[in-house]
Order: structure tokens, then sequence, then C-alpha cells
């Protein structure tokens, strides 16, 4: 590893040089402390098989601290052992790709094969295979196309990224949330509603970028990934990832922009990415350019900026389209608008004569000015009834598969449906969209017994007690976000109260 100069390309405005230029060689950049700050403790196991991770991570981690190195030599890092606890942290019941291995199949001789796949990354002899494209259904009727690597691809994929997640989360700033160590969807929500509630709002950028993923640019992916990675051997494997195409229908279609969706290394690739093109051009803007507060929240290519004067929120969205332009990337004109919202948001729409303030989507809720029973401002959230009436289609759907199943063995299938929804959806406000939900399923349920039956209909009463037996009845189970929030991140960043701030460590800015 050695200390390399920052590249002159627009990509970089925000990235500063090191303090101490010149003090940093390859023989210091690797100290044997642990790191610091957000990146996620790899001492700690996730499963029972993991094993902990080496010491030239943690060094790897502590490097990355000073802003400027430049690692040269990483590939060493991807030692059998690491492809070992890559291999474990794959789904076991993902689909295979196109080699048609599956991970219990791999697992057969495991020793033997990793030694091999090791063997071949550091003679240069490991390939790529192309990804085999798959679709699943999107909420508005469209399909997405997915790509499933081959299993020796994910092994090595997912062994580089965790060497390269020790140096980027180092850099990646408080407001990006997604995939990455340690955060998830509920911090990325909690987040965002604190923000709207303690700071300044008025208005909301609702942003999105059209086709993300299969729009990145491969030159400009490759730059950005070299501002920290000099080890000419990890350049050639992310290349090798991003040529190699998706096979459908027997054809093989070489990749010459975008990254495969559903390729293991596509969200970590996907963050350095817009850390660049985004999270850092923003920050500085918001220090530069804003005249009131600012809050800002990204997971993966899905933005919300919040704005005091709305002036700001059209210089910021004028500059954002010009920014992303400059790096092949485009906004959805249909998806992203600027909505006016906030505490003050229903007050001052009354009073020009127009109706209730928009709402706005964001991970899978729909978000409401709303009032609390006192009259006080309260944002509400509630669960994105498209998103509601796909799970419940798909339910349906499901239903008639299993027709011939045991009520037993529905009822237990239906439970856990209901127990994954209520996971993630139990938040404050939600509580009639979680009652719904149940009643539905239940309904669902019922419909499909009387179709099977053929005797009548199957009555309410009846369905009552199958509901109370298998069917777990609605009840919030997660915090507010401003108590959740307080808990993870308890810390305020200096000039946290000099606005436009940010809100506080690891949340909004």
């Amino acid at each position: 590893m050695m200390h390399g100069d920052e590249k002159s390309d627009p990509a970089i405005v925000a990235v500063k040089p090191a303090n101490k230029s010149g003090q940093l060689d390859a023989e210091w950049a690797e100290p044997r402390v642990g790191a610091k700050g957000n990146a996620i403790k790899h001492g700690m196991r996730r499963t029972p098989g993991r094993a902990s991770m080496s010491h030239g991570l943690d060094r790897v981690r502590q490097a990355a601290t000073q802003k400027g190195v430049k690692f040269t030599a990483l590939l060493h890092h991807l030692d059998v052992a690491l492809l070992r606890s890559a291999y474990g942290w794959l789904r076991k019941e993902a689909s295979p790709g196109v080699d048609g291995v599956t991970w219990a199949a791999y697992g057969e001789g495991l020793e033997r094969k990793l030694t091999d796949l090791h063997d071949r990354i550091h003679r240069g002899a490991y390939r790529a295979r192309p990804s085999r494209r798959v679709y699943i259904p999107k909420p508005d009727g469209r399909e997405r196309p997915l790509g499933i690597a081959a299993l020796e691809d994910k092994i090595v994929q997912r062994a580089l990224a965790e060497v390269l997640n020790a140096i980027w989360e180092e850099d990646f700033l408080g407001f990006s949330y997604g995939f990455r160590p340690g955060r998830g969807q509920h911090d990325a929500l909690d987040a965002l509603a604190v923000g709207i509630g303690q700071r300044k709002v008025n208005w909301i950028l609702d942003a999105d970028i059209a086709g993300f993923f299969d729009a990145v640019s491969h030159d400009w992916l490759i730059r950005f990934v070299e501002h920290r990675v000099g080890d000419q051997r990890v350049i050639r494997l992310i290349r090798k990832w991003l040529k190699a195409g998706v096979a459908e229908d027997g054809q093989v279609t070489p990749g010459e922009v975008g990254t495969p969706q559903g390729a293991v290394i596509s969200p970590l690739l996907a963050n350095i990415y817009l850390h660049y093109v985004f999270d850092l051009w923003a920050d500085q803007w918001r220090k530069r350019h804003a005249q009131g507060d600012v809050i800002m929240v990204r997971y993966a290519d899905d933005i919300v900026v919040g704005f005091e004067h709305r002036a700001d929120a059209e210089r910021f969205w004028e500059d954002m389209r010009t920014r992303l332009a400059e790096f092949a990337l485009t906004l959805h004109p249909g998806k992203t608008r600027l909505i006016e919202f906030g505490r003050h948001a229903a007050e001052n729409r009354l009073a020009r004569g127009l109706g209730k303030p928009e709402t706005f989507n964001f991970l899978g809720f729909t978000h409401i000015s709303g009032h609390s029973r006192r009259g006080e401002f309260q944002l509400k959230r509630k669960s994105r009834s498209d998103r509601v009436r796909a799970r419940l289609q798909v339910i349906k759907e499901e239903l008639r598969r299993r027709m011939h199943e045991t009520i037993d063995e529905q009822g237990a299938w239906l439970r856990r449906i209901v127990m994954g929804f209520n996971a993630y959806h139990a938040v404050p406000t939600n509580s009639a969209a979680l009652g719904d939900f149940r009643f539905n399923v239940t309904n669902i349920w019922r419909r499909a017994l009387c179709w099977r039956g053929q005797k009548g209909k199957v009555t309410w009463q009846r369905m009552t007690v199958l509901q109370n037996r298998w069917l777990p009845k609605p009840r919030i189970t997660h915090p507010w976000p401003s108590k959740r929030s307080a808990v993870k991140h308890p810390r305020w960043e200096p000039g946290a109260g000099i606005p436009p701030a940010g809100i506080c460590a690891g949340g909004v800015w």
C-alpha cells in the first residue's frame, strides 16, 4: 500500500488529500490496531460457522482511516480461509447460475475446491462466467431482470466485497444506508423521520435515478475504485465480472455498461459509484450553497432530500440533474418530484386554497404529513398500498398451488407470511395497515377453502377461529424513530447546532 496523489478528474471535487502527505508507506499502512468508526465488528460471528476475520483486514481498516492511502497489495487477503467464510455466508437455498452448481453440491470436497479456486485466482487463471438471466415481477406489473452468478463467482465476489468494505466503510458518508454492514432499511427510515421531525423541513425532493444498475459506466466505476485500490489484480477481477455479461436462452450478451443486478458484488460497486457521483458532491453542495437546513438519506439508488427553502430545493434539483449527466446517469422524469411537506405544509396549502399535502414513498412506506391527537405535526408512515396488493396477489396464487394441503399446513405457512410482514411493517402509526393485511389474508384463505370444499361457504365464524389460531394479531414492535436513533447514534456531530448542519453520527446530514 502506498500514498497516491488524487486524480484531477471532476468526479472527486470533494475528496481531500491526506493532511500529512508523504509520511505513509507500504509497511506503515497496516498498523496492528483495530478499526474505529462505523466499520462492522468483523471479529464477531454472524453464524455458527463464521470464522473470525484476520488481523490483515483489521490493518486494512486502520490504514483506510488515512485519507489518500492507496492500497497496492490486496489480493493476498483473498486466502482460503476468507473464501471458506464467503462460501458459508452465501444463501444455501439460492438458485444456481449457468454452471448449475448448488451450494450443497459445491460443499462436497469443499477444501479441495477452495484450494483450487484460490490457486486460480492468484495465478490469474480464474475466469468469470456470465450470469444467468431471470425475471421477477414488480408491483407495477413489469418485470425486473436479475442475474444469477455461478457459485464460484459468488464466493470470490463475497470475499472481495469483505476486503473492499474494510476500505470504503471508512469513506462512506453517514446518510448512505443501502447494503452496508450494520445498517438496514429501518435505520434509513428512522434517520429520515428524525430529520423531518427535528429540522426545518418544508420541501421534499423524492429523486429516482432511471435504470441506475443498467446505466453505470464501467470506465467511471473503475476510476472510482482506483482512487483507493492500486492492486491491478483486484481491478482485473472487477473488470472480469463487469464484462462477463448475461446468458439468456442460450445466448451470451457481453457486459458493456451497468452492473449485473443480483450479483454479490453489485451493491458495493453501486455504493462506490454513488459515493463519488452523488454523496461527496451533495455534501459539499449543502455546505456551500444551501441557505437553510438540508437533510439527506440515500438507500442504494433511492434518494430523499429535505429542504427548508424551496429555492434551495429547486437549485439542488437542477444541479443534481447536471451532476448525474456527467456520469451517464439521469433522473427519472416521471418519478422525481418536489413536494411541499412538513409541519407547515397543511396550513400553507390551505391558505393558498390547495388540498392536503402530497405524500411520497420510501422503502415500502408512504410518508404522510399528519398530526398527532394533540394537534402537533407528526410524520405518519403507512405501508405502500401497491406493494401490499402485490403481496396479497402472490399469496392468493400460492394458496391455489397449496390447495390440497391440510388446513394446519396452510395455516402454518400463512403464519410465517404474516409474521414476516409484521416484522418489517410494524412501525408506529401503521396499525391500520397491519390489521388490513391480516384481514385480507384471512379473506383470501376463506375463499380458497370455499373453492376447495365444494360444500358451500366457509363461515366467518369458522374463519375467525382459524385466524385467531394461526395468524398473529397486529402489534407495533418497532420503537419510535427518535428513540431508536438516540440509542444507535447517541453522539451528535460537531456543529450540529449550526444550520444547516447534520443531525447525528451516522444519521441524516
